[in-house]
């Protein structure tokens, strides 16, 4: 199975709820696609105006095709999200994020050909990332990894990003059916 086939199944997948951006260029370095997901949810009482609490949820996802794992791509994984994810995506540039922010998933998606050594396997399931602004009560942002390795057809999460797991596993079979993939709208 090749990574570009099983990226273009699991874009499918998140085009559904996410915006979907290729390529998308990081401090000059090409990445094969960016996701991007928000939702706002607010309790009002009779009308909008009289409204009691709301609170926005986001998610952010950059995919990475690569030949294998090594802990120099796990280490610019974590600079990712601590210079540019978290301060630029989250906060926009600003010492907090806005009001009503409850959470942001910074969520890194590692597609590989060859299988991940013990090694490897451990620190993806180590890997971490959280931050709380004004002791969480403006939310957090919390880092996701998940890693997809084509040689053994296996998903590895950090503890985090254990929920997303099944979608990863899903997509293997999906690329096997012949499942039509990804389409970008402007095609």
């Amino acid at each position: 199975m090749k990574t570009a086939d099983y990226l273009n199944q699991l874009l499918r997948k998140y085009s559904g709820t996410f915006d979907i951006y290729q390529p998308y260029v990081i401090h000059g370095k090409e990445y094969p696609a960016y996701g991007y997901f928000f939702s706002h949810i607010e309790k009002y009482v009779l009308v909008r105006e009289a409204n009691m609490w709301s609170c926005d949820s986001y998610e952010h996802i950059l995919f990475i095709e690569t030949d294998t794992v090594t802990q120099t791509l796990l280490d610019e994984a974590h600079a990712i999200i601590k210079d540019y994810m978290e301060p630029v995506l989250v906060r926009k540039g600003k010492e907090l994020p806005e009001e009503g922010h409850m959470y942001s998933y910074l969520t890194i998606s590692l597609i590989s050909n060859h299988t991940l050594s013990k090694e490897m396997q451990k620190a993806v399931r180590r890997f971490k990332y959280e931050k709380g602004y004004k002791f969480n009560l403006r939310g957090f942002s919390q880092a996701h990894i998940v890693c997809a390795t084509m040689e053994d057809e296996r998903v590895y999460t950090n503890y985090a990003g254990r929920k997303a797991a099944k979608l990863y596993r899903d997509i293997f079979a999906d690329v096997k059916n012949g499942i039509p993939g990804f389409k970008p709208l402007s095609d």
